[in-house]
This record gives structure tokens, C-alpha cells and sequence, in this order.
């Protein structure tokens, strides 16, 4: 039982600017084992820090994903990735899934999650070793490999060519606005997951680039955008030999850039 009390908390969150102040300050309390604990964490979010890094955890559809200090914190917008992935599934067998710049592994976790484990084989990629440890502890329930390395360089070569749904949440914020983020992403979450280069979309032009050597035959890459993003999106999927829509969610804020790798007519 902490001495602390709520309405105080929620007071000080409101004032940091923390706009459901309420919420944040029940999980803190819930969180903390201890007053000298609840202080702690109460000071590092009044200073900026993430509430899922402080919790060690994040909701995304349902599911309580693991995050760390350091790992880019999954998006509720990016749930639109996942509901365009369940529609594709309707249409086309889903058996080998890749989650590229995977962060915390969300996506491929909710996804996997969602259509059953045993479904489809789940591989995940990430540069940065700090989300490649927090993706393999959250991807071992469903059988998920993680591999450290830069997109299609860190996978296996037996993929090549078998992917059905690739999901790449790659950045896409442009390196001149990095600095308008808010803090709590600005400054705690990594520079690599934000920054999408000059016009926000860099590592977005090299996954479509290199799509149709990885897809199966009528498999889809999707690539969160901003809605600004796309004109140029579409010209890079279509450019790739990629058959070219976009997916908008007006109630999420939410924007998918779809590439289908056209069917062959012999099979795959």
C-alpha cells in the first residue's frame, strides 16, 4: 500500500503534460513495489521517459508486448499493418511471414498471435542489438527467430523467395523533423528507428528495392508511411515491380503502403 497519493500523481503528470495523466498514474502505482520505487519512476516520467519503458511493457491489440529502455515502443496506428496482413491471409496462404526492423517484435508477435502460431513461420530482423534481445524474448512463445543485421542482410538465404506477408515499420520520419518529435520519443527511444533520411523514406526504398527477390510469388510487402508519403511510395513499390495500393485509416492515423509481388502462373 503506497503513501503516495493518486490524485497528487495525477496532478504532477498533468502538469509534465502527460494527457491521460489518470491512466499513467494507476499503472505507475500498480507498478511500484515500494514508495521509494513509485518516487522513482514518478520522477522519470515527469522528466520525459516513456510510461511502457518505465511498466516494461505496452498493450497493442490485446497482447502485453515487452519493451526496454531503448527500444522503439510500438505505435496503436501500426495495428493497421496487422489488419491488412489478416485480410491478405484471406486470400493468399500465409507461410512464411518476416517482420523487418522488427523493434520489440510486435507486429509479428500480434500477428502470429492472431492467426495461430503454428500457421506460419514468423523471422524477424533488427539492426540494433538491444531490440533484437527484447524481440527473441518476446517472439520465443510463438516459435519466432530474431536475427540482428541490416533488412534482407540479416536472413536466412532459404527465405528468399518464400515470403508471404513481409511487414517492414520502417522510419519514416524526415531527418529535418527528428527534432520536433516529442521528447519522449526524440530522446529516449533509438535515432535509427525515427529517422527515415532526407525525405523520410530511405529504408522504405530499399525494402521495396529489393521485395520481389524475397516474396512469394503473390506475397505482399506493407510499409507504414505518413500520409504525405503517398505519392512517393507508390511510385517506389510500382517502380520495383511491386503491384502498388495504399491502405488508410483515418481513425488510427494511420497510412499502409501495400506491394504485391504479381502471381506467376506456374506456382510456386
Amino acid at each position: 500500500m503506497t503513501a503516495f497519493d493518486t490524485v497528487e500523481i495525477t496532478r504532477q503528470l498533468r502538469a509534465a503534460g502527460c494527457v491521460f495523466a489518470e491512466d499513467e498514474a494507476r499503472l505507475l502505482v500498480d507498478a511500484a513495489s515500494s514508495d521509494t520505487e513509485l518516487a522513482g519512476l514518478l520522477a522519470r516520467r515527469i522528466t520525459g521517459t516513456p510510461l511502457e519503458h518505465l511498466l516494461g511493457w505496452v498493450q497493442f491489440r490485446g497482447i502485453r508486448i515487452g519493451v526496454r529502455d531503448g527500444v522503439f515502443v510500438p505505435r496503436q496506428r501500426s495495428a493497421l499493418m496487422v489488419d491488412e496482413a489478416h485480410a491478405l491471409a484471406a486470400v493468399h496462404p500465409v507461410r512464411t511471414v518476416v517482420d523487418l526492423c522488427c523493434g520489440s517484435g510486435a507486429l509479428g508477435l500480434a500477428l502470429l498471435t492472431e492467426l495461430g502460431a503454428a500457421a506460419a513461420e514468423l523471422t524477424a530482423t533488427d539492426i540494433d542489438p538491444v531490440a533484437v534481445a527484447c524481440a527473441r524474448a518476446n517472439l520465443a512463445a510463438v516459435g519466432g527467430r530474431v536475427h540482428q543485421g541490416d533488412l534482407y542482410e540479416a536472413l536466412p538465404g532459404d527465405l528468399r523467395g518464400r515470403i508471404d506477408i513481409l511487414l517492414a515499420n520502417t522510419p519514416y520520419v524526415p531527418s529535418g523533423l527528428i527534432a520536433r518529435l516529442p521528447p519522449e520519443a526524440r530522446d529516449h527511444e533509438p535515432p535509427a528507428a525515427l529517422d527515415g533520411g532526407p525525405d523520410g523514406l530511405d529504408l522504405a526504398r530499399r525494402t521495396a528495392t529489393d521485395a520481389t527477390e524475397w516474396l512469394a510469388p503473390g506475397g505482399s510487402v506493407l510499409i507504414e508511411i505518413g500520409v504525405d508519403q503517398i505519392p512517393a511510395a507508390t511510385e517506389l513499390l510500382t517502380g520495383s515491380g511491386l503491384v502498388a495500393r495504399i491502405v488508410r485509416s483515418p481513425e488510427l492515423d494511420a497510412t499502409v503502403a501495400v506491394g504485391r509481388r504479381p502471381a506467376t502462373t506456374s506456382g510456386r
